[in-house]
């Protein structure tokens, strides 16, 4: 019986692999191309560079020389200009007009925006997001139109609201209380309230959309985990509100820090510099007595109030927010 041998056929060997196809190389681009490229998109920018430099740089430039100089509209410092160091500075914190100026701003600007602009811009933006849309509407449309107003004409109507014969003595009387001269006996008061009433659009318009972008089932959740309408508050919507709050507060301090138009308008910064806050005290020293540079001293300390009061909201700001 014959056996059969075991198969020797041989595996074919695997096709030798074809050299790749050869890289076409790189065209390099011809030198002074990408330069050339670079300049055509530099050239459009120039103008506008140019523009920066003169209205935005030359102003801030100009303003930090003249606060160290004794620049005058009349007088020695209008003939001949002299350089002075710190002396407007020192003149400035040694002045008791000037720390008088110093506490109404900050009580204007805590009166009229910290508390009031805020929170009842908070407080408009609450209850206009549970009312009906004619009521939110109607709310929207006459806190708008106080905001839109040109400040000389906000002036004038506060002030005619607040004046002896004005409304606010009307309704006073209806209900038996005696007549108020605020503009006399608290002026600061008085122009609080008509920043309030005419910047409060605002802070309600910024609320308004951080409380729109808060989901609902967060508040469904905790509703439906037994959670009350105050729990809810300052639990969930306060905190996820805060971002919000920092910057409405930032906004809102630093445009209250410049107000003019509307207390010069009700009071001119009197009775007795009693609402003469840091810029009327300035226009007083720049317009009204002619030194510039000693004006131009006091807006740049100012504007260091500003700063300052910037700083203090973005540490207010969540981590994630600041970056």
């Amino acid at each position: 019986m014959s056996t059969l041998a075991p198969s020797t056929s041989r595996r074919p060997d695997p096709p030798e692999r074809s050299d790749p196809a050869p890289v076409r190389p790189r065209r390099r681009r011809p030198a002074g191309i990408g330069d050339r490229l670079s300049l055509r998109r530099t050239i459009p920018m120039i103008p506008a560079a140019l523009l920066l430099l003169l209205f935005m740089a030359g102003p801030i430039i100009y303003s930090l020389y003249l606060a160290f100089t004794d620049k005058a509209i009349r007088g020695e410092g209008a003939s001949k200009t002299s350089f002075v160091g710190v002396e407007n500075f020192t003149d400035a914190l040694t002045d008791g007009d000037f720390w008088n100026s110093v506490v109404l701003t900050i009580v204007f600007t805590v009166i009229s925006a910290v508390i009031g602009q805020n929170l009842m811009g908070l407080v408009l933006a609450l209850l206009m997001e549970k009312s009906n849309r004619a009521i939110s509407f109607a709310v929207t449309s006459v806190v708008i139109a106080a905001w839109i107003l040109p400040e000389v004409v906000a002036g004038y109507l506060l002030y005619t609201f607040f004046s002896d014969g004005g409304s606010l003595n009307g309704l006073l009387g209806l209900v038996g209380i005696a007549p108020q001269t605020l503009l006399f006996s608290a002026p600061i008061v008085a122009v609080s309230f008509a920043n309030v009433w005419r910047g409060t659009a605002f802070s309600m318009l910024v609320y308004s959309a951080a409380l729109g972008a808060i989901p609902g089932d967060i508040q469904e959740s905790a509703s439906m985990d037994g959670a009350g309408p105050m729990r809810r508050f300052f639990s969930i919507t306060l905190p996820l509100l805060r971002p919000a709050i920092a910057t409405n507060l930032m906004l809102i301090t630093l445009q209250t820090l410049s107000v003019f138009g509307l207390i010069f308008i009700m009071t001119g910064g009197g009775p007795d510099r009693k609402s003469q806050t840091l810029p009327l005290y300035m226009y007083e020293q720049a317009f009204s007595y002619g030194q510039l540079g000693y004006g131009t001293a006091v807006a740049l300390l100012l504007l260091l109030i500003g700063a300052a009061a910037s700083l203090v909201y973005l540490r207010l700001l969540p981590e994630e927010e600041k970056r």
